[in-house]
């Protein structure tokens, strides 16, 4: 019963996240990536957290796994951030 109600609420969450981005805004863009990038850097920190735990192996390996994923997603969402926001410059300056 358990696996029915989370794949229940797997599907729920894809359909809604999919409703919801194809109906933003392109003027919203650039302020929800700056959010995400914020909830990413919050992951890295659990992540971090995880890694240094110390209790498992696998622990160790999966939360330098993610510290890894994560710091990846930070720094290409700052990337793409800093680019939308090149679009919106004068050219002359």
């Amino acid at each position: 019963m358990e696996v029915v109600f989370l794949t229940f609420i797997l599907m729920l969450s894809i359909f809604l996240g999919f409703e919801l981005i194809t109906k933003v805004p392109a003027t919203l863009h650039t302020p929800l990536m700056s959010g995400a990038n914020a909830i990413s850097g919050i992951t890295v920190v659990g992540a971090i957290s995880l890694a240094g735990n110390g209790q498992h192996d696998m622990a160790n390996w999966l939360g330098a796994a993610a510290v890894a994923f994560a710091s990846i997603n930070v720094v290409g969402g700052y990337l793409v951030t800093d680019r939308m926001l090149a679009m919106f410059k004068k050219r002359g300056s």
